[in-house]
């Protein structure tokens, strides 16, 4: 047998870890630039869960689940320390001086001055604001990250959730026709 026979497996077997690196930085590489936004959520198409939430301290008024009934709504979940809640705020609020949906806040993990504060800066674009001082019902929604949006049916059933924040692109061509679909369907 030739020296050169001999030698051929062994050059195979040696570039095999080479080869199983590539193979694997190919996989993760495709998959970063390849990947889907969207997560699908269990709660969608069932009831908004039962809670009754607080006012934010210095505010009048709490929210709970019966607020949602009889009108399509959106439900954003926030808190002051999150930084992508602070991006996506301005359009919350222009979404809210349009008057086409109510917008519903909950005040995630949050201390209420800092709230209030993040509130002031920004502008409130919310009918009702609920204070979720321990997360509980942040996680009853099934909330995991902020922010989360979620666009609510006229019988309180969860229409769509969207995590993290939004841009203008998601917000007209995801959630808004998605609100405006459920308004035909409810008449409003």
């Amino acid at each position: 047998m030739s020296v050169k026979a001999k030698a051929g497996p062994r050059f195979w077997f040696a570039l095999l870890p080479a080869a199983v690196f590539a193979g694997l930085a190919a996989a993760f590489f495709w998959g970063l630039f390849n990947k889907d936004d969207h997560l699908p959520s269990a709660l969608v198409g069932r009831q908004v869960p039962e809670f009754a939430l607080p006012a934010i301290e210095g505010m009048a008024e709490g929210f709970s689940n019966a607020d949602l009934r009889g009108k399509v709504s959106i439900v954003n979940v926030w808190a002051s320390w999150c930084v992508p809640c602070r991006v996506e705020m301005p359009l919350l609020v222009e979404l809210a001086e349009t008057g086409s949906v109510p917008i519903f806040g909950i005040n995630y993990k949050d201390a209420p001055e800092a709230a209030l504060a993040f509130l002031e800066e920004l502008g409130n674009p919310y009918t009702q604001i609920g204070a979720d001082r321990n997360g509980r019902v942040a996680i009853d929604w099934g909330v995991y990250g902020l922010p989360e949006t979620f666009v609510i049916d006229a019988e309180g059933r969860i229409a769509h959730k969207h995590v993290g924040p939004f841009d203008r692109r998601a917000l007209e061509e995801e959630i808004l026709p998605i609100v405006r679909r459920f308004q035909a369907e409810a008449g409003a």
